[in-house]
């Protein structure tokens, strides 16, 4: 019996920004922005939910500001426990984004999992944190060290991979590892040096690792950094590499999908990358 799962991926603009509010006033409009696609995608039936990196505030980090420290909170925390009412709501799993806050000082990029009934599952810290050309991330975010988790929900064993994660195999090959049939990738990326790297590198990880990815990037220009234009463009790809459905470049948008999740299974059974792996040769690999 086929194993067909609807999928989601909401890509936003920014509601209010920097200047415009207090960032309690901008996380709340941010959160009010999405409400009405969350509930779309719940009347739609989807069953697993993305929402894109840090959905709650704007792409803050070309600045080095410490106000937005303020942003953080625990996970699970005050936004991660309203997701859950809609979870619960529509029997909707839902990857949550969010800036975290461990303790004083020490911050993540995090995503929270929630499970069908509204059941935090648990969560994933980026591992990877970029410091260059206006992506100023270290200044906010410490490396991740939960490792590469997979959760089991109702639907499907997911993983998340975040935005300059994708750049690094390791990782993606080791959410294989660990059981991944779908791996959501939530961005926040610019036109200019890495678009073309946006369909290219996903889909070589699908293909690699025989999984599915759903892929976010956030839509518009973030005053008052104007590093450049989130070109939305988010997607889905199978684990053939095929993108079989993508979101526009300029617009706030709920992209929906269907695929059916046997076709990992098949797709094994031709390429047997798992099979052909050699892991006592890669020592030099996890040497500094």
């Amino acid at each position: 019996m086929p194993r067909i799962i609807k999928s989601g991926l909401i890509q936003m603009s920014i509601a209010l920004t920097e200047g415009e509010g207090t960032i309690a006033e901008i996380k709340e409009a941010m959160i009010n922005k999405h409400l009405p696609f969350i509930e779309d995608a719940g009347k739609q039936g989807v069953q697993i939910l993305c929402l894109q990196e840090i959905f709650t505030t704007p792409y803050f980090c070309p600045g080095q500001d410490s106000a937005w420290y303020r942003a953080a909170e625990p996970v699970p925390g005050p936004t991660v426990e309203r997701m859950q009412e809609f979870a619960r709501k529509y029997q909707m799993v839902m990857i949550v984004p969010v800036f975290e806050k461990e303790q004083p000082g020490v911050l993540y990029n995090t995503a929270a999992v929630l499970d069908a009934d509204g059941t935090y599952l648990g969560k994933y810290r980026k591992n990877h944190i970029p410091h260059t050309s206006g992506f100023w991330e270290k200044y906010f975010f410490r490396p991740g060290n939960l490792g590469y988790p997979v959760f089991q929900t109702a639907y499907a064993k997911v993983g998340v991979y975040i935005c300059y994660d994708r750049h690094f195999p390791e990782g993606a090959r080791a959410l294989g590892l660990n059981g991944a049939e779908i791996v959501y990738n939530p961005s926040a990326t610019v036109a200019g040096l890495s678009q073309y790297l946006w369909k290219l590198e996903q889909p070589a990880h699908a293909v690699a690792n025989g999984y599915f990815m759903g892929c976010i990037n956030r839509v518009g220009e973030e005053k008052p950094w104007s590093i450049g234009r989130f070109y939305g463009s988010s997607y889905f790809v199978d684990p053939r590499g095929n993108i079989f459905a993508s979101a526009s470049e300029d617009k706030d948008e709920l992209l929906v999908a269907e695929f059916d999740l046997d076709m990992i299974d098949e797709v094994r059974s031709t390429w047997q990358f798992y099979r052909d792996r050699r892991p006592e040769s890669y020592g030099d690999l996890t040497a500094p």
